[in-house]
């Protein structure tokens, strides 16, 4: 079977294939923001961490003397990490490396986690379902990392490797959640009609 016989090129399929998955997601992203389902604890959580007693950390936090918020700065640290030891993974010999990356990436989730949840507690409710599933990903992707660093100080290496694509895979689907959430909140709308 020849291009000509479907009537289409192979980019013009690839391009309509992603316009079907880019379609999709939106509207997955919008009946995310429409559901009602997980409003009461969303609320509670929201008022929680309100309510916390931080001081001038809270605004430390929420980077208002940078004058953008902290968060998408410090999940590089993980983020950076996490991708350069998938790199390194095909890397012969750098086991140690990836062994040193995927820890340090786990520990700077803890300071990229807070500053981000101090953002979560102030967002709208459509923003904030979507920044609950952002969370959620988040968790999968830490629990992947775990579970990466564990094999690989177990001397498990393919093991390692595999949790990590695992927890790239979780990284990648929370980038595309947290993404949403800082363009809504940014421009005020999505294009989901």
């Amino acid at each position: 079977m020849n291009s000509h016989t479907l009537g289409t090129s192979p980019a013009a399929r690839q391009t309509a294939a992603l316009g079907t998955a880019s379609e999709w997601w939106l509207k997955t992203l919008d009946r995310m923001e429409r559901s009602t389902v997980a409003d009461p604890a969303i609320r509670g959580l929201q008022r929680g961490i309100r309510s916390l007693p931080m001081g001038g950390m809270r605004d430390l936090l929420r980077g208002r003397p940078l004058g953008h918020p902290v968060h998408p700065v410090l999940v590089q640290v993980p983020i950076g990490c996490w991708l350069s030891a998938s790199v390194l993974d095909v890397v012969p010999g750098a086991q140690h490396a990836t062994t040193t990356l995927t820890a340090v990436g786990l520990a700077g989730v803890a300071p990229a986690a807070v500053a981000g949840w101090v953002d979560w507690a102030d967002l709208p409710p459509e923003s904030a379902r979507v920044g609950l599933a952002h969370a959620v990903s988040n968790v999968a992707a830490v629990a992947c990392y775990t579970a990466s660093l564990t094999a690989r100080l177990r001397g498990r290496p393919a093991k390692g490797r595999l949790w990590s694509l695992g927890g790239l895979a979780a990284v990648a689907v929370s980038g595309a959640l947290g993404g949403h959430v800082a363009y809504r909140q940014a421009v005020g709308a999505h294009a989901t009609t």
